[in-house]
């Protein structure tokens, strides 16, 4: 324990017996019912719903408010803007694994979670990795866990059937073994279903493409390398070429379009990191239950996109009580029925472990145990993380997303290259 921990305890001791606890931004705030309120602020579906009823429940004194952003971009940048400002934050802040660069680079405004929260959280309950990424040069750990994101692809049966396309969950990893054959088993697919691209987006083919390289924007000492990694521009080449051959159905992620594009069948695949079962099962519908199939490959072998961490901001007047909610929304027992709500793929070893984790059965995805299947892709992810260096997530989603859409509304690949990494050169000064 540090000696600041032991002076925060001595205050604490001094203050009004109706404060519980003392926070990093002093004493804990209650609402005019007595209770302390806890804000929490996350992005697009994190499955907590049913446990903040359940947390309060088992603790009648927190009353926990939830602002939840339906896109990652805005709740990043709402989260900078108060950082900067110094105020308005929630006491707990969930930070993408894109964006958390720049968290570390301010990490002096987070507390250390090792300090204020419960001294038997430690970094050796999650992959080795996922720790790692948010633990400071100085040992601090500025963030829980939440989820991951294991890859593996997801695919219409029905449209493969009608391709003449294996559609068999074991009898499609062969068209899934390398980008090559992927590509490949695309130029087969337009050929034979008029009307129908192969995949949604390219911006989402060549993000998944990226994160399986050990360097990617940024190297470790910070640098920008977009123009001297020649993986990326490989990336590039292979999936503008797809789009030149109509593979892509020329969708934004998450735009209204791309949600109506799985629910009318406008493609056939979709890279599936876990998280998108529930993705795919909100927009398609149950129109479309048994449909969409999940396998345990992915080309070139395997990777992680996505996940994030839970951060207790310094301007938390309630840090000690938000870091213990924090700790026990990524506990194994709730990682894992975080995942049974929304897909959201655990972090911790234990709940890797989980009997309910390995039997849990997706019916939406023709009954496959999405658990198993999952936590034997999370083995094909490299012990280390590919290193997110400073601007990495606004790099990805606002100029080499944007870029790739412009190629496939019909600006040339060579053109669209160059304005991304001028445009990368920007953000990253």
């Amino acid at each position: 324990m540090r000696p600041s921990r032991w002076i925060n305890v001595a205050i604490c001791a001094l203050v009004s017996v109706t404060i519980t606890s003392c926070g990093a931004g002093g004493a804990a705030s209650r609402g005019a019912d007595g209770k302390i309120e806890l804000t929490v602020a996350t992005f697009n579906e994190f499955g907590y719903e049913e446990l903040f009823k359940a947390y309060e429940a088992s603790h009648p004194d927190i009353k926990i408010t939830h602002r939840k952003t339906g896109q990652g971009a805005p709740h990043h940048q709402n989260l900078f803007t108060k950082l900067g400002a110094g105020a308005g934050l929630a006491d707990v802040e969930a930070v993408e694994e894109g964006y958390l660069s720049q968290v570390m680079a301010k990490s002096d405004h987070f507390n250390d979670l090792l300090e204020i929260g419960p001294k038997d959280v430690t970094p050796d309950r999650w992959l080795k990795w996922k720790a790692d990424a948010a633990t400071t040069k100085d040992r601090r750990l500025i963030g829980y866990g939440t989820d991951i994101g294991p890859l593996a692809m997801c695919y219409r049966k029905d449209l493969f059937a009608e391709a003449g396309l294996p559609s068999d969950p074991d009898d499609v990893k062969r068209l899934f073994a390398t980008w090559d054959s992927y590509f490949a088993a695309g130029d087969k697919f337009v050929a034979k279903v008029p009307g129908v691209a192969w995949f949604d987006s390219a911006a989402q083919v060549f993000h998944a493409m990226h994160n399986q390289h050990d360097v990617g924007y940024f190297d470790k000492a910070d640098k920008l390398v977009v123009e001297s990694n020649p993986d990326i521009r490989k990336d590039w080449t292979a999936v503008t070429g797809a789009v030149a051959k109509g593979q892509s159905a020329k969708l934004t992620a998450f735009s209204n379009e791309w949600n109506t594009g799985f629910k009318l069948g406008r493609f056939a695949t979709t890279t599936c990191p876990s998280w998108m079962l529930g993705v795919i099962e909100t927009q398609a519908g149950p129109e479309n239950a048994g449909k969409w199939a999940v396998t345990d490959a992915f080309p070139n072998g395997g990777g992680n996109w996505g996940g994030s961490y839970l951060t207790v901001p310094k301007q938390s007047r309630n840090a000690a009580e938000a870091a213990a909610l924090a700790a026990w929304l990524t506990a194994p027992e709730q990682q894992v029925e975080a995942f049974q709500a929304k897909g959201t793929f655990p972090s911790q070893i234990d709940a890797l472990e989980n009997r309910a984790l390995l039997e849990d059965v997706n019916t939406y995805f023709d009954n496959v145990k999405a658990g198993a299947l999952f936590a034997a892709q999370v083995q094909k992810v490299k012990a280390a993380a590919q290193y997110k260096g400073p601007a990495d997530g606004q790099i990805q989603d606002n100029v080499f997303g944007p870029a790739l859409q412009s190629v496939e509304q019909g600006k040339r690949p060579d053109e669209a290259w160059n304005t991304a990494v001028a445009e990368a050169k920007k953000i990253a000064k």
